[in-house]
């Protein structure tokens, strides 16, 4: 039977360690990337219950002020002129645009967001 040499045996410990070290980084940045994908999910949820029931009671201004209030509950760094409002007799469209900075050790990623509602109005 033939011997076997000592490098062969699979003993090998730096495909171990460079896994864990990626499997750490993916888990960081899923850490830091889940939570805002949820509050961008969120935001727009809440973009699209107020093109469905409020856009027909309200006015552009104040459907503006519902979304800086939203955003500001979710920490959403939204400004005013950032939120484009169309609103005529049968139809609603807003688009809003911003941008969420992820920190991560020693890299900040400036993760940017645009996202539009364009609805009928239901008159309830």
């Amino acid at each position: 039977m033939p011997r076997r040499r000592s490098a062969e045996r699979g003993e090998g410990n730096l495909g171990c360690i460079v896994w864990l070290v990626l499997l750490t980084l993916g888990v960081l940045i899923a850490w830091k990337a889940v939570p805002v994908k949820i509050k961008s999910a969120e935001f727009y949820d809440y973009m699209d219950e107020v093109a469905k029931f409020s856009a027909a009671r309200g006015t552009s201004d104040s459907l503006r002020k519902h979304l800086l209030d939203r955003a500001d509950q979710l920490e959403i760094p939204l400004e005013r002129k950032n939120i484009e409002i169309d609103l005529s007799r049968e139809r609603v469209r807003m688009k809003v645009r911003y941008t969420i900075p992820v920190e991560f050790p020693g890299y900040t990623y400036n993760w940017d967001f645009e996202q539009e509602v364009d609805r009928p109005i239901f008159i309830v």
